[in-house]
């Protein structure tokens, strides 16, 4: 797997692959990652919108689509099945691996999906170009198929409690696992899901340019946390969103898929 192309490397290839801009950012952020990218991206990106591309049926946020969904949001952007995708993002929760995680999910290449290691902040940073034109794609026939196996439910993370058949790792902030602080959505209780083991996502980024940290430091933070990555394994976080920076990082060292617990606590702490 390819999880994470550098700057330099996407530079080079800004004409061979397809670049998507995915930039969330949390309710209390105030930022509009739409109009953002709309002042300027890198070259040939095109924007992908967390909610917008999600199950609009479900009552929770952005959970992933149904395979028809999918594939017609796929065919109207314009992506081949043989297509490299390299995902970016500027936001503070590293949405990129969100979408990285969805293209896995419905069965892209692992090979032809990667995060830009540093996002939009390396790049900028270095000084490299952006644009505020939008390249145009034609319509695609994109097949999808489900790898239902990569996202848990709400039953099997109770069944998981009391048969402890996997680890369930949280990636929230410490303050939020333990319930010191407030959630950011007003209907949910403070805690955690029972069993669970708690690394906040940001303990995996170099704060001064956005990159993931060496294999060998990641390695070393999982075992710190008694978090075995060649062992079963599944993510949670607030939304579903954060969780999947857990997947790559484990991805990165074991080179398995990540599995997701996709309501993560924007389900699992609903008020009753």
């Amino acid at each position: 797997m390819k999880n994470l192309v550098s700057t330099d490397w996407l530079e080079k290839n800004l004409s061979n692959v397809r670049i998507f801009d995915g930039s969330w950012h949390l309710p209390n952020a105030n930022r509009d990652a739409l109009s953002e990218f709309n002042l300027f991206h890198i070259e040939n990106a095109s924007f992908f919108d967390i909610d917008k591309y999600s199950d609009h049926k479900s009552n929770l946020p952005h959970m992933l689509p149904s395979k028809d969904i999918w594939e017609k949001i796929m065919s109207d952007l314009g992506v081949k099945n043989s297509d490299h995708i390299i995902v970016y993002d500027d936001s503070d929760v590293f949405s990129s691996c969100r979408v990285w995680f969805t293209f896995l999910y419905f069965g892209h290449d692992s090979n032809l999906v990667s995060v830009l290691d540093g996002g939009l902040k390396k790049w900028l940073i270095e000084k490299r170009a952006v644009t505020k034109v939008k390249k145009k794609f034609g319509l695609s026939s994109y097949v999808a198929y489900e790898n239902k196996s990569l996202v848990l439910k709400k039953n099997q993370i109770n069944e998981n409690i009391k048969n402890k058949s996997f680890e369930l790792v949280d990636a929230r902030s410490n303050d939020r696992f333990l319930g010191k602080q407030s959630e950011v959505r007003k209907d949910l209780k403070s805690g955690n899901i029972e069993g669970s083991k708690n690394l906040p996502f940001s303990e995996i980024i170099n704060i001064d340019d956005h990159t993931f940290k060496k294999k060998i430091d990641l390695i070393s933070i999982f075992e710190k946390k008694n978090i075995n990555p060649h062992e079963k394994i599944a993510f949670t976080c607030g939304s579903g969103i954060t969780a999947c920076v857990l997947g790559l990082t484990n991805s990165i060292i074991s080179g398995k898929k990540p599995i997701i617990y996709d309501g993560s606590w924007a389900e699992y702490g609903k008020l009753k």
